[in-house]
């Protein structure tokens, strides 16, 4: 999931300064479990920027704006209140706001911040283990990630900072590194820390990626 902030209103006022009419699109998937861009927040929104002055030709909850294809369809399906307007506001993350932006002629703005990709622990309950790197390496880590976790993302072995558990860059974080032995040694795996990994292959992970054949394999 990718969670998100929503962006002040001062800011999205700035953004789309000059512009008088607007329509909303929010996530009915990530934004709305963040409490960003669901159907509430998209009419929270909407009362906001009447307040100010703009004129809301309407407003639409697409399931997964990330998706394209879909993104195109619903877009279609509010043609004329889309063709009476002079911007478009996202409440989504960035690539939801991109899909929107490829689909329609006039200016799209985003109306959130992505922050990271997020495990829900519960209710609006977010937490960064995954830091999408192209190349997952958690097989030999007893499942955590050294390389998100980790605020030094060492890969062998911890940096001897920790204080009581606690990380020595964060003291509000658990070390990943003792999670990892605690995980290791009540699943009888604690050999596998003895090995020496070389240096993280970071140009997995290079920007943009991209996959052209779905379930791709390696």
């Amino acid at each position: 999931m990718i969670i998100t902030k929503q962006k002040s209103l001062d800011e999205i006022l700035g953004m789309m300064e000059g512009k008088k009419s607007v329509f909303i699109v929010g996530c009915g998937e990530c934004a709305t479990t963040c409490r960003t861009g669901g159907e509430k927040e998209a009419a929270e929104m909407s009362a906001k920027l009447i307040e100010k002055g703009k004129t809301v030709t309407g407003s639409v909850i697409i399931t997964a704006p990330c998706l394209e294809l879909d993104t195109r369809r619903v877009l279609r399906q509010n043609k004329d209140a889309i063709e009476k307007t002079e911007a478009i506001l996202v409440l989504a993350c960035g690539a939801g706001t991109q899909s929107v932006a490829e689909a329609a002629i006039c200016n799209v703005y985003p109306g959130c911040d992505s922050l990271f990709l997020g495990n829900v622990f519960r209710h609006q309950h977010f937490y960064e283990k995954c830091s999408t790197c192209g190349e997952c390496v958690i097989g030999y880590y007893g499942g955590i990630c050294p390389v998100t976790r980790c605020s030094k993302s060492l890969l062998n072995g911890p940096c001897g900072g920790s204080m009581q558990g606690k990380c020595e860059v964060d003291n509000k974080k658990e070390c990943a590194w003792i999670m990892i032995y605690e995980r290791m040694k009540k699943t009888n795996s604690l050999d596998n820390l003895t090995k020496v990994f070389p240096a993280k292959n970071h140009s997995a992970g290079t920007s943009p990626g991209m996959v052209i054949n779905a379930g791709i394999r390696g």
